[in-house]
């Protein structure tokens, strides 16, 4: 599975942001290979629609899920749209986030887990 990780640095070692739309970085992972591809987020900075934008960054590579730590309603929406799954709750480390999403350790959201606003 393509998992894509919020996170901090662009490394497997890196912490994971709690935030989706502003985080620093998208690791997408392969699960079962933990190969990796770090996505600088350009939506970081965005005026407004930041978690739509990085949604759509999401989706354009093809991630099948997302492990975050929140995730607003607006952006929750459009990862519902594009079909890929959220996890929330993520904290650790990347590849320690990746481990508890393939443990089952993380659950996997059905709704928004914040209010939305310029931080998440």
């Amino acid at each position: 599975m393509k998992l894509a990780v919020t996170a901090k640095g662009d490394s497997l070692d890196s912490e994971v942001d709690p935030k989706f739309g502003r985080c620093s970085y998208f690791l997408l992972v392969d699960t079962e290979s933990m190969e990796y591809k770090s996505i600088k987020n350009s939506s970081k900075s965005a005026r407004g629609g930041a978690g739509v934008q990085a949604a759509e960054t999401l989706s354009k590579n093809n991630a099948a899920a997302l492990a975050t730590g929140n995730v607003g309603p607006n952006a929750y929406n459009a990862l519902s749209s594009a079909g890929i799954d959220t996890f929330t709750g993520a904290k650790g480390t990347v590849r320690e986030t990746v481990e508890d999403c393939v443990s089952g350790e993380l659950t996997e959201a059905n709704e928004p887990t914040t209010s939305g606003g310029a931080n998440k």
